[in-house]
């Protein structure tokens, strides 16, 4: 597996940051797990892990409550924008593709850049961690939407596989 872009630094950053629980169900282990989800859809198809390394650590960082929050993806891209110089140094164009995964991936969007389309299936994957089976019609790409990828990813949700 590919080694992480996420620094030490910023997970000290992130674990000061997050107003949730740290190991609850949009905390760390969540986003370790859309981070593993998302690199293997992003090797298998040749997009930016870059993006969506950064997109698993920062898409619920700015949630207020573990249920509806309906802002957190526009104040996560927000997020984005002011950390990129400080930890992330990403182009303008790479910016705004993690902005716009972090801004529309909550709301069921299943069409755009491919790495957006990534960094959403491996959203929508762990979804297992509360009662819920990943769903094919509302996944992105093919290989999500693959019963044996579901059902790896549902295990991985539901057992509560994590590592940073």
């Amino acid at each position: 597996m590919t080694k992480s872009v996420i620094s030490q630094s910023f997970i000290a950053f992130a674990r000061e940051h997050f107003r949730l629980d740290w190991t609850g169900i949009h905390g760390a282990p969540h986003w370790s797990r859309v981070r593993l989800n998302g690199l293997k859809l992003g090797n298998y198809y040749g997009v930016d892990t870059e993006v969506i390394e950064w997109f698993a650590f920062l898409h619920d960082l700015e949630r207020r409550n573990d249920d509806r929050d309906p802002a957190h993806g526009e104040r996560a891209a927000i997020l984005a924008d002011r950390l990129n110089k400080t930890y992330m140094k990403l182009s303008a164009d790479r910016l705004l593709l993690l902005q716009t995964a972090c801004m529309f991936h909550s709301d069921g969007e299943q069409l755009g850049d491919p790495t957006c389309m990534v960094c959403w299936d491996a959203d929508r994957l762990d979804l297992g961690r509360v009662g819920i089976e990943p769903n094919p019609d509302k996944l992105c790409t093919r290989l999500a939407k693959d019963p044996d990828f579901i059902d790896e990813c549902w295990r991985r949700s539901v057992y509560g596989y994590w590592k940073l």
